[in-house]
């Protein structure tokens, strides 16, 4: 299955569960403990960029370990298995391009030479959250009222997807001719993930959830990057999303 439609998954199931929810639904929560949430988020990451092939960027070319930093967005399925503890899945996707120059090396026509580089991540992951407050409260037998305010952490494991492409104009080490070629490398590898953060409750239904991750995977290169060690796709993000329980 690809990176895409891995991504699209959550949000099928998303469309599906709500419109069978809200078909047999009445108004908030009467008669019944919410179990499930739709989680949509939107923030920003920052690839940690530590090694040897990285190094290999910001030597040669105006590149910084900076350059790297994206824009993230993601989906969960979220289920809650105790009072305070919740399980789930969540797929990622955060990617940019970046243009440079080589930093040592002009064309002959006192021009630039010029790149482009490209970083993708996708992390599919199996989740678990735990509230350090009760999400909500029971009033009697028949309503359940969410806590304004929800702080948790939580983390997960599963696998990341990664391609990082570069194309454009290089300088042949040893002959200093300048050369147009595209170098790729892409795979998967085993990731871990640590998380804290809040949920807001807006309405019994609806909320926003703020969250600060941190990314720990390293994937093995392949095809024209084949000769480095692996490339470390570790790094931090935060997002905020809006999130639907039924």
């Amino acid at each position: 299955m690809s990176p895409i439609r891995l991504f699209a998954l959550p949000l099928l199931l998303a469309v599906i569960s709500t419109s069978s929810h809200a078909q047999g639904s009445g108004d908030g929560f009467l008669f019944q403990v919410p179990t499930t949430r739709i989680l949509l988020n939107a923030g920003f990451a920052q690839p940690r960029a530590k090694s040897d092939i990285y190094d290999l960027f910001i030597d040669e070319l105006t590149l910084s370990r900076s350059s790297f930093s994206q824009g993230v967005i993601g989906a969960s399925l979220i289920t809650r298995v105790a009072p305070r503890l919740e399980v789930g899945v969540s797929v990622d996707y955060n990617g940019r391009s970046v243009g440079s120059e080589s930093r040592d090396f002009e064309g002959e026509d006192d021009l630039p030479i010029l790149q482009t580089t490209a970083l993708h991540r996708v992390p599919v992951l199996a989740t678990a959250r735990f509230s350090l407050l009760s999400p909500g409260r029971a009033v009697g037998r028949f309503a359940w009222i969410p806590r304004r305010v929800v702080p948790f952490v939580g983390g997960g494991v599963g696998a990341v997807w990664y391609r990082l492409t570069q194309e454009g104009e290089f300088v042949d080490s040893e002959t200093l001719d300048i050369f147009e070629d595209t170098f790729e490398s892409s795979g998967w590898s085993l990731g871990a993930r640590g998380a804290a953060g809040a949920d807001f409750a807006i309405t019994p239904r609806f909320g926003l959830t703020g969250e600060g991750r941190y990314l720990w995977a390293k994937g093995p290169m392949s095809n024209d990057f084949s000769t480095f060690n692996k490339i470390d796709l570790s790094g931090y993000d935060a997002s905020i999303g809006i999130y639907v329980r039924f």
